[in-house]
């Protein structure tokens, strides 16, 4: 007889949805077709780097709810992240940037299109929906990307990401926080 003890079970279940989260990330629909976004798990000793960085972060600009979501992901055995790069998507009439169009737009590389944010919030949806279909506890958190960019896990040069943990205990971790 073989025992299978529920720790090895939510790991590997954990694992397993956070992957089909990355799927449906990845399948979302995207303006123009034109995909800006780069997603990846983090697990082990990243889900500490992460943690120390976003206290550095609480410390360093006195944003204490930086320190909440440190000691929050520290419960989480994997981390979707998921972020988009800022790219224009050449239409001739827009505007939702703030610019007349994509043109006058890339004279500012560095401001958000507002597709670019927009399709990560759809991919950062249908992740967050795998993982509720799944029943497990997770949370959008925006400081796990601030902490993800700033420490360059990104292949690409990431401008707006968003992390989600995930965790399966008797009481989800990200909630009634304090």
């Amino acid at each position: 007889m073989t025992v299978i003890r529920e720790l090895e079970i939510k790991r590997e279940g954990l694992m397993n949805i956070a992957e089909k989260m990355v799927i449906a990330s990845r399948t979302a629909p995207k303006a123009r077709g034109i995909d800006t976004l780069e997603v990846f798990l983090a697990s082990g000793g990243t889900i500490k780097m992460l943690s120390d960085r976003m206290k550095e972060i609480a410390k360093e600009y006195d944003m204490p709810f930086f320190n909440r979501d440190a000691e929050n992901i520290l419960n989480s055995p994997v981390i979707f992240i998921a972020g988009t790069s800022i790219k224009s998507i050449g239409l001739k009439k827009c505007g939702m940037c703030g610019f007349a169009d994509c043109d006058e737009k890339e004279k500012h590389p560095g401001h958000p299109c507002a597709f670019n944010t927009g399709d990560l919030g759809i991919a950062i949806g249908s992740a967050a929906a795998v993982a509720m279909d799944n029943r497990v506890d997770n949370r959008i958190m925006y400081t796990v990307g601030q902490a993800a960019m700033d420490l360059g896990l990104f292949e690409n040069e990431i401008k707006a990401a968003y992390g989600i943990p995930l965790c399966a205990t008797s009481k989800n971790p990200f909630f009634d926080r304090k």
